[in-house]
C-alpha cells in the first residue's frame, strides 16, 4: 500500500501527462471492500482485511459514510488501481499520516492564509464583476463579523492590505482541533484560496455548490469573457473531485 499511494503523481493527471511519466499501477488485488466498526470509528476493508496508510497506519474514518465513500473508491476500480481517481482515500491518507500526527503546522499555515484571503481584494472593474464578487463573498464577510467577531477590511486590486489583529485572531480561534475537520479545511482553503469560505463550511452556514461558485467567481468571468480552454478545465475537474471530497468530511463533521 505504501508503494502504491507514494509513487503516484497527485498533483493531477494533466501535469503527469505533462512530465511524459505514466505512473505503474497496480493490478486490483482484492474481490471484496468493506467496513468494520472499531473502537475509534470504522476501518476500511479488503476482503476482510484492514486496509493501512502509507505510513502502516490503519485507514479509519470518524464517520461510517466517509469509511463506506472511501470503500466505494476501492470497490469502483477495475483492473488496476488508480490512487489518481481515489480523492477521499487520498485525503484519509494526509489527514491520518500528517495532520493527526502535527496539526499545529496546518492551523499556523490556515491563520497565515486569514492574513490575505482571496474575499478582501475585490476588482477594480468591471462592474458587473465586482458585483459577483460582492453577490458571494459579502454574506462570508458578514457572517464572519456577526458570528466570528472578525471584521476584516476590503481593497482593490492585488496591493495588500493589513487586517486588524482582532480580527485574525477572532476567526482563527474558529478553527478547528479535531484532525479530521482541520484537514479537510486545509484542503478546501488551498483549492479555494479563501480560508474564510472554508471556516464557512467548517460551521455548516456555506453549502459546497456556492463555496466552489464563490471560489471561481474570477475565473467564470473569464471564461464567460474568452471562452473554456481545455487543460484548465482538465485541471479544475481534478480540482473539484478534491474539493468534493473534503467537503464531503466536513459535511459529516459539521459543528
Amino acid at each position: 500500500m505504501r508503494e502504491l499511494f507514494e509513487t503516484i503523481p497527485l498533483d493531477d493527471p494533466v501535469t503527469a501527462a505533462r512530465r511524459g511519466g505514466r505512473p505503474a499501477l497496480r493490478k486490483r488485488f482484492y474481490a471484496a471492500t468493506g467496513v468494520l466498526p472499531t473502537e475509534s470509528g470504522f476501518a476500511v476493508t479488503l476482503d476482510g482485511k484492514p486496509v493501512q496508510t502509507p505510513a502502516g497506519r490503519g485507514l479509519a474514518a470518524p464517520a461510517l459514510a466517509l469509511a463506506q465513500a472511501i470503500a466505494a473508491e476501492w470497490e469502483a476500480q477495475r483492473e488496476v488501481v488508480n490512487p489518481a481517481t481515489m480523492p477521499m482515500t487520498r485525503l484519509a491518507n494526509a489527514i491520518i499520516d500528517g495532520v493527526a500526527q502535527k496539526p499545529g503546522p496546518v492551523a499556523a499555515e490556515i491563520e497565515k492564509y486569514l492574513a490575505s484571503d482571496l474575499l478582501f481584494y475585490r476588482a477594480s472593474g468591471p462592474q458587473q464583476l465586482r458585483d459577483r464578487q460582492a453577490a458571494l463573498w459579502d454574506p462570508i464577510l458578514v457572517w464572519a463579523r456577526d458570528t466570528l467577531g472578525a471584521h476584516f477590511k476590503l481593497a482593490e486590486g492585488v496591493v495588500h492590505v493589513a487586517q486588524p489583529d482582532a480580527a485574525l485572531k477572532a476567526a482563527a480561534a474558529a478553527i478547528p482541533s479535531d484532525p479530521w475537520r482541520l484537514g479537510a479545511l486545509h484542503v478546501v482553503m488551498t483549492l479555494t484560496g479563501s480560508a474564510l469560505i472554508a471556516l464557512a463550511m467548517v460551521r455548516g452556514v456555506l453549502g459546497a455548490a456556492v463555496a466552489w461558485q464563490a471560489a471561481h467567481v474570477d475565473e467564470d468571468w473569464n471564461i464567460a469573457q474568452w471562452g473554456q480552454d481545455e487543460m484548465a478545465m482538465q485541471r479544475r475537474a481534478f480540482r473539484h473531485a478534491e474539493f468534493a471530497a473534503a467537503a464531503a468530511v466536513l459535511r459529516e463533521l459539521v459543528e
